[in-house]
């Protein structure tokens, strides 16, 4: 049927009807003001899901905006009005001054002279395979227990980082000392809910479809049919999509987001469904990256993917973490901070606390969900933690930033590459075997119900 005709019957084949009352509709427009107001008063004062931690998010969007190298004087001066408007709940004041702020981001000029543009830009995966050097794939028996296991750690050991690093969200270093002293546990009792592996599991539905043809458009159509809200990127990528600008032009249209943690914090799935083939892992990633993310924050996924990936073949984090470090491109600004890092990590090679204080330094100006100080907390816990999953997770904890996200992943490497028998009973008795999210038709799953869908999805996939 043409839209024209649909429209025509529609008109034409409804009743007519004087209404005496208001519309029944009336009461909706009260309640979408008012989500309106509460949506614009959330980028001027929020918290962090997992530990309440304060965040402004118009803040860090002009502070990411700056890191991807453009003036934004314009809008840092609007700050204040903004935030003394949110104080007296001045609303209509408080959207004029939001949406001026975003203008401003959209419509900010580039420094030349920002390091930013120092390095190249990576706008697709073509031109990003270009300019590195894949290892030769090494095969791994899809159809074997060994690889069913391994995948089985995999996600345990997801699950136990997002658990450690849900509680530890958004603090620094120091805080944690101050609060915790030495976190070589969980804080709190672990619990089934998880918000870290979403668009994960989006992937995987979308693999268990698509199998190795699958594409961004296709992993984008998922998003908006299984995700029903994100943060940041993620929801910048959503509202694009819904309004039809697809990847990858919704990770790089209008996003200041796009180089944060997002991207990276999902990675590793892409290399558990391509074990040993690290080409195929970094290709995968940079298709679900480049749903909300961009040159940078793309890279931070395929850097996870390529360590998952690798750690089928290979058992020793040190290497895992070099080689992936040489898959990342010398002339990104990516691969500037995690060679520095990984630099640092070999020539001071015994204590992780002096090479962190060095990060810490180095990445100040950056927000706390910005890539680079978290793929920094990644290169120092792999190095410094050498397998032992005790002090990997201890050293990524008391890093602090995107705890979560990043233990998650350093999780899933180990859980690979050591297996859960050298995991301890300490991380694993407590855990539900429940894991609860907000993924529509998949939010509620349990741990072998999410290794045994995966197993199964690169059993049934056809390698092109």
């Amino acid at each position: 049927m043409k839209a024209w005709q649909f429209s025509k019957e529609l008109i034409e084949n409804a009743e007519p009807q004087i209404l005496h009352t208001p519309p029944h509709n009336w009461d909706l427009f009260s309640k979408m003001e008012k989500n309106e107001d509460e949506r614009v008063r959330g980028w001027w004062k929020g918290k962090t899901i997992g530990t309440g931690q304060p965040e402004c998010l118009i803040v860090a969007m002009i502070q990411s905006l700056e890191s991807k190298g453009y003036f934004v004087e314009p809008a840092e001066r609007l700050i204040q009005e903004g935030l003394d408007a949110y104080e007296v709940n001045d609303m209509s004041k408080l959207f004029r001054v939001t949406a001026r702020i975003k203008y401003l981001t959209s419509t900010a000029d580039i420094n030349p002279d920002a390091p930013y543009w120092q390095f190249d830009m990576f706008k697709s995966y073509e031109q990003y395979a270009k300019a590195v050097e894949f290892p030769d794939t090494q095969e791994v028996d899809e159809q074997s227990i060994e690889y069913e296991n391994q995948i089985k750690d995999a996600w345990l050991g997801k699950i136990i980082g997002s658990q450690l690093g849900s509680a530890l969200e958004g603090y620094t270093t120091d805080q944690i000392i101050e609060l915790l002293g030495d976190v070589r546990g969980y804080v709190r009792q672990p619990i089934s809910l998880t918000n870290d592996i979403t668009y994960e599991l989006a992937f995987l539905r979308c693999f268990e479809e698509k199998g190795y043809g699958i594409n961004a458009l296709q992993i984008g159509d998922e998003w908006v049919s299984s995700i029903p809200y994100g943060i940041d990127a993620e929801d910048l990528a959503l509202r694009s999509i819904n309004l039809g600008y697809y990847p990858p032009e919704s990770g790089s249209r209008n996003n200041p987001f796009s180089e944060w943690v997002g991207a990276q914090m999902r990675g590793a799935i892409c290399g558990m469904v391509a074990p040993g083939d690290s080409k195929e892992a970094a290709r995968l990633a940079w298709m679900d990256g480049s749903v909300s993310h961009d040159n940078n924050g793309i890279l931070g996924e395929v850097f996870n993917a390529v360590m998952a990936s690798l750690a089928f073949i290979e058992s020793n984090p040190r290497i895992i973490l070099q080689s992936a470090v040489e898959m990342i491109p010398a002339n990104s600004e990516y691969y500037y901070v995690v060679n520095t890092v990984l630099k640092w990590c070999k020539e001071e090679n015994t204590q992780w606390k002096n090479v962190w204080n060095a990060c810490e330094k180095m990445l100040e100006k950056c927000h706390w969900s910005h890539v680079y100080p978290n793929a920094a907390a990644e290169v120092v816990a792999l190095w410094f933690g050498n397998g032992d999953f005790d002090e990997t997770m201890h050293i990524i904890a008391m890093a602090g930033r995107e705890v979560d996200c990043n233990a998650a992943q350093v999780g899933t490497i180990l859980g690979i590459a050591i297996g859960k028998h050298n995991i301890a009973d300490h991380w694993k008795a407590p855990l539900k075997n429940e894991v609860t999210t907000y993924v529509r038709g998949m939010k509620h799953l349990t741990i072998p119900q999410l290794a045994e869908r995966t197993v199964e999805a690169v059993k049934q996939a056809v390698r092109y």
